[in-house]
């Protein structure tokens, strides 16, 4: 838990925007230390969460084929510069003899992206989740991503999307099975 309080966290947002050259008591700029702080709230809600009480309720299930969620809305801080990384995550897994609710990939996607992240990690930390706490025979990520950070500073590359992959159990043996999620979620041909 944060030892830092509210007021103090308040203050930091006005040093800000001094720092950065305004006046934080300027009209359009009075409230705005208050609403960083609650947007912050929401966009760091991860901190408060916990990924295995996400996943504790499952279905019985005979299925052990692919399931997967494709085109997820991602929307993460990259923690080097504290900017906003956006894209898309691509989830699967192999059920074992149980299975969750699919609402559930988007949640334990959210509860690591509502934190500071690279999106190496991101995409490890939601593989691993759900491998761990569903006990699959495998599990695949794919996220692509734009980052502000490459986007809005620095080699300003406007149009340049980073790809990161975590593939476990066997997802990450078997090829067959890889190419097959790759096809799903579009980012391998169908065979000739």
């Amino acid at each position: 838990m944060s030892t830092v309080t509210r007021e103090e966290a308040l203050e930091c947002v006005r040093k800000l925007i001094e720092y950065i050259g305004d006046d934080p008591e300027r009209e359009g700029l009075i409230e705005t230390p208050e609403r960083v702080i609650r947007s912050y709230e929401e966009i760091f809600s991860g901190y408060r969460q916990d990924p295995r009480e996400i996943l504790e309720k499952r279905f019985s299930s005979y299925s052990e084929e692919m399931v997967t969620l494709s085109n997820i809305e991602l929307y993460s801080t990259c923690e080097h510069h504290m900017l906003p990384f956006i894209g898309k995550c691509h989830i699967a897994y192999l059920p074992n003899k149980k299975v969750i609710g699919v609402s559930k990939l988007v949640r334990i996607m959210d509860v690591f992206a509502r934190r500071l992240q690279i999106q190496e990690e991101l995409t490890y930390q939601i593989a691993n989740s759900l491998h761990n706490e569903i006990d699959t025979f495998g599990v695949a990520v794919l996220i692509e991503a734009q980052h502000l950070c490459m986007t809005s500073r620095g080699v300003n590359k406007k149009q340049s999307a980073l790809t990161s992959t975590a593939m476990l159990g066997r997802f990450k043996t078997d090829e067959n099975l890889k190419h097959e999620f790759l096809r799903i979620i579009g980012k391998l041909g169908t065979p000739e």
